[in-house]
C-alpha cells in the first residue's frame, strides 16, 4: 500500500518542484523538493521501503531534467543510504539527522550533476557553480526540510497505522 500512496506523492513532488519551486530562486539555486521528500521518508522510523522510493524518485527526476537518468537515481540512493545510517546512529536527535542528510544529499546531487554536465558538455566553472548554485540550494533545502519532513511524517503515519492491542 505504501508504494500505491507513494507514487502520487512523488509525482506531486516532482510536479511542484518543476513548476512552483523552480521559480523560488536564491541566486541560481532552487529547492530540491523531491530530494527532501526522499530523505524525510528514509528518516521515518515506520518506513521500510525507502530504497524503492529513492529509485522511483530518481527516475522521475531523471525523466524531467536534462541529466542522464542514472545521475539522480545514484544521488538519491546515496542520500538514502546516508539517511538510513544516520537514523540508526543519531536516533536521539532526528532534526540533526535531517539537516545533515539534507546538506550531504544536496552536495552529492549537485556535485554529481556538475561533474556529469562538465564531462558531457565541456568546460563548466565548478567553483562558480558551487557558489552560485550549490550553496544557495543547500540553504533553501534546509529551510524547506522541516515543513516537508512534518508533512512526510504525517503521510507515513497515515499509511502505517499501528494496531491497538485490546
Amino acid at each position: 500500500m505504501a508504494i500505491l500512496v507513494g507514487l502520487p506523492v512523488l509525482a506531486l513532488s516532482v510536479i511542484l518542484q518543476s513548476t512552483v519551486f523552480s521559480r523560488v530562486n536564491l541566486l541560481n539555486g532552487s529547492v530540491d523538493l523531491v530530494l527532501i521528500v526522499v530523505i524525510s521518508w528514509a528518516l521515518n522510523d515506520k518506513v521500510n521501503d525507502e530504497w524503492i522510493w529513492a529509485v522511483i524518485a530518481g527516475a522521475m527526476i531523471g525523466f524531467v531534467s536534462a541529466l542522464p537518468v542514472w545521475v539522480p537515481i545514484l544521488a538519491f540512493l546515496i542520500a538514502t543510504a546516508i539517511s538510513i545510517y544516520l537514523k540508526r546512529r543519531v536516533w536521539q536527535i532526528p532534526i540533526l539527522a535531517l539537516f545533515f542528510s539534507t546538506i550531504s544529499g544536496t552536495l552529492i546531487l549537485h556535485m554529481l550533476s556538475i561533474l556529469v554536465l562538465t564531462a558531457l558538455r565541456g568546460v563548466f566553472p565548478i567553483a562558480e557553480a558551487f557558489n552560485v548554485i550549490v550553496l544557495p540550494s543547500m540553504l533553501l533545502n534546509l529551510l524547506a526540510a522541516i515543513p516537508v519532513n512534518a508533512l512526510v511524517n504525517e503521510i507515513a503515519g497515515f499509511m502505517y497505522v499501528e494496531e491497538l492491542e485490546a
